[in-house]
């Protein structure tokens, strides 16, 4: 007979030894057609529960955040309050402005919305479990993909042909390839420490988790990540006394309900990565790893959600005087730091040891160039 510590410890191992097998009986290998139906049908429904999930799961932990009472009439705790709101947004009638340019502007939610799936397709939830779990330019195909979306911002600006719009859609694609730069020198520290490509080279390569590791790196893909997907402190999406609503403000029903599947998707897609890059992926005691991935997914999103309920939006010159002063120099500084480790150490940076000597150089950069970076107001701004 079990005990409860057997059924904690011993089932979830059961229970994903079953699916394990399953997946390693040779059908969704050996045949492709059959492996890629399976894992593409299964990332478009994870994507869309996911972030069904996400929307529940936001708005109830920012309501506890800001003593609020959040979804609590549809379905129980209002876990069905997504349900609604999507039923809602697809009986809501499709408007398009008759000077518009009709196929960018159809054409603008999807293009926001592929690269999402797409990220997914390389993405290791276990070893050896995803679409293309070792594709040995991983991290790189991500992101190339992932630029793909500043390329629809700018096309559902254009096709709608406002101009309230466009310089939402313009502003949006500054902020996102400014950080971009600062993004990718952390991916190319991860990648000189991990010494592969492969998004499942990487997670087998973290004997230390990276985010402990490679501290800067890891704040700076997370600070660019917020930027990427204009969230709180970087949501200037959202100043309507000076945009409106943005590049879709010509948006309507189920296009806009694309966008903010998007929205959400991409910030699904960037905590499964940073879960990849910095967290160790799927591993960890005693839970199946599949477990243990959605545990460190659902954390970082719920960082994100406590970023927006606590700290303030920034201006549009604060957020580029921030990537171009301040992110972009140290990110260099900081890619010169691991380089000198890897060289020095041989190409095995990855040591116990390292992890307070990359912290405290971590803390005493950023503190020093901290007192270099100013932001003001007005004409003294940064």
């Amino acid at each position: 007979m079990m005990t409860i510590p057997d059924v904690v410890t011993q089932a979830p191992l059961a229970s994903w030894q079953l699916w394990d097998s399953a997946l390693d009986s040779g059908w969704a290998i050996d045949n492709f057609w059959a492996h890629l139906a399976l894992f593409a049908v299964g990332i478009i429904g994870f994507v869309l529960m996911v972030v069904m999930g996400f929307i529940w799961y936001e708005r109830r932990l920012i309501s506890v955040m800001q003593l609020r009472i959040g979804p609590n009439r549809a379905g129980p705790f209002g876990l069905l309050q997504p349900v609604a709101d999507a039923i809602k947004v697809m009986l809501k009638e499709d408007i398009v402005p008759t000077v518009a340019d009709k196929w960018v502007h159809f054409l603008a939610p999807i293009v926001v919305f592929v690269p999402v799936l797409l990220m997914f397709a390389v993405i290791p939830i276990h070893e050896g479990v995803g679409l293309i779990p070792d594709l040995n330019i991983g991290i790189l195909f991500i992101v190339a993909v992932g630029s793909i979306e500043t390329v629809a911002v700018f096309m559902a600006g254009y096709g709608s042909n406002n101009k309230y719009a466009l310089v939402g859609a313009m502003r949006s694609v500054a902020q996102m390839v400014s950080y971009e730069m600062p993004m990718a020198f952390a991916v190319i520290a991860v990648v000189m420490v991990a010494g592969t490509l492969s998004m499942q080279g990487i997670v087998q390569a973290q004997s230390i988790p990276f985010a402990l590791l490679l501290p800067m790196a890891f704040i700076f893909y997370f600070t660019c990540a917020l930027a990427e997907l204009q969230r709180t402190p970087f949501d200037l999406l959202e100043a309507e006394s000076e945009i409106i609503a943005g590049y879709h403000i010509e948006y309507s029903g189920m296009k806009f309900a694309t966008f903010y599947l998007g929205e959400y998707g991409g910030a699904i897609a960037q905590c499964a990565i940073i879960t990849t890059l910095f967290l160790g992926g799927w591993k960890g005691p005693i839970l199946p790893p599949v477990l243990w991935f959605m545990i460190k997914l659902f954390t970082m999103f719920g960082v994100i959600v406590w970023i927006r309920a606590a700290w303030p939006r920034v201006r549009i010159d604060q957020l580029m005087g921030f990537a171009w002063k301040y992110m972009l120099p140290l990110s260099l500084i900081n890619l010169l730091v691991v380089a000198i480790e890897v060289i020095i150490l041989d190409g095995d940076a990855i040591r116990w040891w390292l992890v307070p000597v990359n912290f405290a150089i971590t803390i005493g950069l950023m503190t020093a160039w901290a007192g270099m970076f100013k932001i003001g107001g007005g004409s003294e701004s940064a």
